[in-house]
C-alpha cells in the first residue's frame, strides 16, 4: 500500500522514515494530493546533522520535519512520534522491535526491505501482521487512547519574545490567540533591550545544558530565517560572537574540545592567540571560541516580526495592567485589577517573566528575578569591533549610533539606572578588551530589565504543577497539573534563542504532535521537576544550599 492510499480522509498523519530516503518524494506527494491530510508530520533519521532533533520550519504551516541525528534505537528510545506509516531500512539486529512497537499507532503501516527472518519473526511477535507489501499494525496490549482534538482558542499572558513566540506558534496551527500584556506595549520588560546576544553552548561531555542550547539556538536562526532573515525581518546582524577563554585553563579544556573533531567548523571553531587577534584586533591571550552564525538582534524587532505573522488569527489586548487568573467551569478568565474580564479561553500561556512570580497559580514555582542593567556608549567611545564579543559581559558592534555593554547580575529589585552598575560594566568591557582606560570619561546611558531565573538556569516549559494537590508523587508524569494551564518562563539571558523552540515544543504537546525534542531534555524543561525537587530537598535538606547567584 502506497503512504498516499493511506493517509487519505485524515487530519492529520505522522510518517518515520527510518534513513531519509523518503523525505523529499513525500513532501512532493503531500503538496500535489488534493485528498492530503491537513497536517504531516515527517520524522527521519540522518547521519548529516550535529547529534539530537532538528525542527527544520517548512513554507507549508501544514508540514512539519523532523531530522534526528540518532541510531535507530536511541532514536527510537527518545522520540515521543506516534507514526501511521513506518519506513524501516538497513536495521541491525532485534532490539529496535519493541521500542518501535510501543511507539506505532494501531493500523499502522510498514514498509520495510532488507529485514531477516529472525527481525521478521520479532516484529511479527509485537504485532506486525505481514501481507504482500509490507505489514499492518495491530496489538491486544492496552494502547494510549488518542488524544482529542484541542479547542483551539488560547489566552496568551506577557508580550515579550517568550508569549509573542508562543502566539506566533499557536497561530501557525490555527489557533486564535488573545495576547495579553500589561504594557501599552510588546516588549517593554527584559526584551526590550535595544540588543540581545544570541550564541550556543558548548561542553566536553555535551550535557543537557548544552545539548539544549544547541537545539535552540539552530531552531532560532532556521526560524529567523523563515520570518525575512536577520537584519531584514528585524534589527540584527549575524556578524558573528566571539567568546574569549577565561584563562589558560579554559583555554585548554576549549582546545581538548576542538580536537575532538565533533564541532562543525559552522558551527563553532576554536581561534588560537594569534587568529582571535588577528580577527579582532585586539588581544585575545588565551584565545577564544569563535561562533560564526551568532550575533545581536534587537527583541522588540523579533517580537514585532513574530506577531506580524499571526495575521488576522491574533487578538492584542495590551495596556492591561496587572491581571489574575480564575479557573470558571471549563476556562480560564484573566481579569484586570479592576475585576474586568479581558480574555477567556479553556487554555492559557503564561509567558509573563518574572511577573509570573505574583501569580496565585505559579507563586510556587522558585523563580527569582535579576536584575540587569546595560550600559549603552557612543560608537566613538567603545571599541570598533566586527563582531560581539563576550567572557563574563559582552560586547556588541556599534548599531543605531549605540555599542552596548552589559550586564550586570544583581540580586536586586531596584529598577533605576545606577552608576555603580554602569562602573561593573565599564570594568568588565576593559578587562575584554584589555585596556584599563576605555570608555574613559564617556557619557553613560542605558537600561535596567528584570530576568526570570530558574534555580537550575534552565527554562520551563510546558503544563504547570499544582504544588497544593502534588501529595507523595515521585515522577513526572504523576505530578498534578493545573487543567489547561502552561508555563514559558525563566529564560534567564537567553530568551532570544529560547522563545522559538520553548514556543514551538508547547504547541506541539497542546496539538499531540510529536515533539521536536528528546524525551530526557522535554523532562528536563518540564516546570512540575520543581514539586519533585522540593520533594527531596524536604526528605534530605542541602546545608550548601545558596540562593542563585550570577
Amino acid at each position: 500500500m502506497k503512504v498516499q492510499d493511506h493517509w487519505r480522509g485524515r487530519a492529520r498523519y505522522t510518517v518515520f522514515d527510518s534513513d531519509g530516503s523518503h523525505v523529499e518524494a513525500l513532501i512532493d506527494a503531500w503538496r500535489l494530493d488534493a485528498q492530503r491530510p491537513a497536517r504531516l508530520h515527517l520524522v527521519a533519521l540522518t547521519d548529516r546533522l550535529q547529534p539530537g532533533f532538528h525542527r527544520i520550519p517548512q513554507a507549508d504551516e501544514g508540514l512539519t520535519l523532523d531530522l534526528v541525528a540518532a541510531p535507530l534505537e536511541t532514536a527510537l528510545a527518545e522520540l515521543n512520534v506516534h507514526p501511521d506509516f513506518i519506513y524501516l531500512h538497513g536495521a541491525q539486529g532485534t532490539h529496535f522491535v519493541r521500542p518501535l512497537a510501543r511507539l506505532t499507532k494501531l493500523g499502522a503501516r510498514l514498509a520495510s526491505s532488507g529485514l531477516d527472518a529472525e527481525q521478521r519473526a520479532a516484529l511479527a511477535a509485537q504485532g506486525f501482521a505481514f501481507d504482500g507489501d509490507g505489514a499492518t499494525f495491530s496489538t491486544r496490549k492496552p494502547r494510549l487512547p488518542s488524544t482529542p482534538e484541542p479547542d483551539r482558542c488560547a489566552l496568551v499572558l506577557g508580550a515579550g519574545v517568550a508569549g509573542c513566540a508562543a502566539a506566533a506558534r499557536l497561530c501557525a496551527r490555527g489557533w486564535r490567540v488573545t495576547l495579553i500584556e500589561r504594557h501599552p506595549h510588546a516588549a517593554m520588560e527584559a526584551s526590550g533591550n535595544l540588543a540581545g546576544i544570541f550564541m550556543p553552548l558548548l561542553s566536553r561531555d555535551d550535557n543537557i545544558p548544552t545539548r539544549l542550547a544547541r537545539a535552540a539556538y539552530l531552531y532560532a536562526l532556521r526560524l529567523w530565517e523563515q520570518l525575512g532573515g536577520i537584519g531584514r525581518a528585524f534589527d540584527g546582524d549575524q556578524c558573528g560572537v566571539l567568546q574569549l577563554s577565561r584563562d589558560a585553563g579554559h583555554a585548554a579544556v576549549s582546545r581538548a574540545i576542538a580536537q575532538e573533531g565533533r564541532v562543525p567548523p559552522d558551527f563553532a571553531r576554536w581561534l588560537e592567540p594569534p587568529d582571535a587577534e588577528a580577527l579582532l584586533g585586539l588581544p585575545a591571550p588565551d584565545g577564544g571560541w569563535l561562533f560564526p552564525q551568532g550575533g545581536w538582534a534587537r527583541p522588540g524587532g523579533v517580537c514585532e516580526a513574530l506577531l506580524a505573522s499571526c495575521g488576522e488569527l491574533l487578538t492584542r489586548r495590551f495596556d492591561a495592567g496587572d491581571v489574575q487568573l480564575e479557573r470558571l467551569g471549563d476556562e480560564w478568565l484573566a481579569r484586570a485589577a479592576n475585576g474586568n474580564v479581558i480574555g477567556q479561553a479553556p487554555t492559557v500561556v503564561l509567558a509573563s517573566g518574572a511577573g509570573a512570580r505574583h501569580m496565585a497559580q505559579t507563586a510556587g514555582l522558585p523563580l527569582q528575578a535579576l536584575r540587569g542593567q546595560v550600559t549603552h556608549l557612543a560608537p566613538q567611545d567603545a571599541p570598533q569591533l566586527p563582531l560581539v564579543l563576550c567572557r563574563e559581559a559582552y560586547l556588541t558592534p556599534a548599531a543605531n549610533g549605540i555599542t552596548c555593554a552589559g550586564a550586570t547580575y544583581d540580586l536586586d529589585a531596584d529598577p533605576l539606572l545606577r552608576a555603580a552598575s554602569h562602573e561593573e560594566n565599564l570594568a568588565r568591557l576593559r578587562g575584554l578588551v584589555s585596556d584599563p582606560r576605555a570608555a574613559e570619561g564617556a557619557p553613560l546611558a542605558g537600561r535596567v530589565g528584570f530576568r526570570s531565573v530558574a534555580p537550575d538556569r534552565l527554562p520551563l516549559v510546558g503544563r504547570l504543577p499544582d504544588f497544593a494537590a502534588a501529595g507523595a508523587t515521585e515522577r513526572l508524569r504523576d505530578v498534578p497539573r493545573h487543567p489547561g494551564l502552561y508555563g514559558l518562563l525563566g529564560y534567564a539571558s537567553r530568551g532570544l534563542i529560547w522563545a522559538p523552540l520553548a514556543a514551538e515544543v508547547l504547541a506541539a504537546q497542546l496539538e499531540g504532535e510529536p515533539l521536536p525534542l528528546e524525551m530526557a531534555l522535554v523532562d528536563a524543561l518540564d516546570p512540575a521537576r520543581f514539586v519533585l525537587r522540593a520533594r527531596r530537598n524536604s526528605r534530605h535538606p542541602d546545608p550548601n544550599a545558596t540562593d542563585i547567584g550570577p
